[in-house]
């Protein structure tokens, strides 16, 4: 019987777990999807071993661009950072392919990230994401990949998303008309920027969903899926934001926030150099990065984002945006 076209399948969990037991000499192992997502990911273990195994979809990930993140991830362990690492099977592959409803699927697996995420970091925690981000930017700031991996700019962060989300925006004129005046302003800061921006591989999302601590504060960070080359001050800002949403959620103060973040900026500049100039462009590089998020979850509403994708979605989203352009500056040190 012919199979009918299909555009994301998901692989049994039991057919898997024979599978991987067989091609990396595991034994007494149970698998679980723990995530159906951007990619699918699944938790491997036994009685004392515990991975993660995940696989991509080609509409968002293509072959080179996995490679990438396997060649990233293996430079960055083999160099001492603190991140979950591709693990090979027996014959020493580390990619692994299904021949799924869809076509090909590829799948990676990843030694497991012991801990937990914590979202109230104490001051010695702050201090060591900012060593241990600051340790990984001295790495991916001196290194050139093999594979393709996204470039992130201007153009990718903020022009050619609007123009993708603009469809969805037919009947919300005002926000959109907001989004592209603010583009405009913020665009012209982008120009602003000087040459001694600090460049390289940057993981473009690291908020604390994407690092465990463990019981005795070893971090390890993973999901490096949208890491690429720009400006390292996107990482910053990144993890800035997680103060921003504790903020406007009410869970700190202004001050704590800002005093916060000036915790780990401060252990992160013990490692390597961040100018006053990076950190006056959060603002900035935070809207590229609300923009580029909303034109990924535009382009994937088939296979992921339908779920809470709609009008109301996209007002709150702006409305956060602006909060964000009004209060960012204020949450910064002094």
């Amino acid at each position: 019987m012919e199979i009918f076209p299909t555009q994301y399948s998901t692989l049994s969990s039991s057919a898997l777990n024979i599978k991987l037991a067989e091609s990396y000499g595991l034994t007494g192992t149970t698998c679980r999807l723990l995530i159906r997502n951007v990619s699918d990911t699944y938790v491997i273990e036994n009685a004392t071993d515990k991975y993660i195994f995940k696989i991509y979809r080609d509409a968002h990930r293509k072959l080179d661009e996995i490679m990438g993140e396997i060649e990233l991830l293996t430079i960055l362990f083999e160099n001492g950072a603190k991140v979950s690492k591709p693990i090979p099977d027996k014959q020493g592959e580390i990619l692994q392919n299904f021949n799924a409803a869809e076509g090909t699927r590829y799948g990676v697996m990843f030694s497991w990230a012991e801990g937990k995420p914590v979202y109230a970091m104490s001051d010695e925690q702050l201090q060591i994401v900012g060593r241990e981000m600051a340790a990984i930017h001295n790495i991916t700031s001196s290194i050139q990949l093999s594979y393709h991996r996204k470039d992130y700019s201007v153009d990718t962060a903020i022009i050619l998303p609007l123009e993708i989300v603009a469809p969805a925006f037919a009947e919300l004129g005002e926000e959109y008309e907001y989004l592209m005046r603010t583009a405009n302003e913020v665009i012209k800061q982008y120009d602003n920027f000087s040459s001694g921006f600090n460049y390289g591989y940057c993981h473009f999302d690291f908020l604390p969903k994407n690092f465990h601590f463990s019981d005795t504060d070893d971090i390890t960070f993973f999901d490096f899926d949208f890491a690429g080359k720009g400006l390292l001050a996107y990482d910053i800002t990144s993890f800035f934001l997680h103060f921003f949403l504790e903020f406007i959620q009410g869970k700190n103060t202004k001050e704590e926030a800002r005093t916060a973040f000036q915790t780990f900026v401060a252990a992160y500049r013990k490692v390597r150099p961040l100018s006053e100039e990076e950190i006056s462009a959060i603002p900035y590089l935070g809207f590229g990065f609300w923009i580029f998020y909303l034109g990924f979850q535009y382009e994937n509403f088939d296979d992921w984002s339908n779920l809470f994708w709609g009008p109301k979605f996209l007002k709150d989203r702006v409305a956060l945006i602006k909060k964000w352009m009004d209060t960012a500056h204020l949450l910064l040190p002094a």
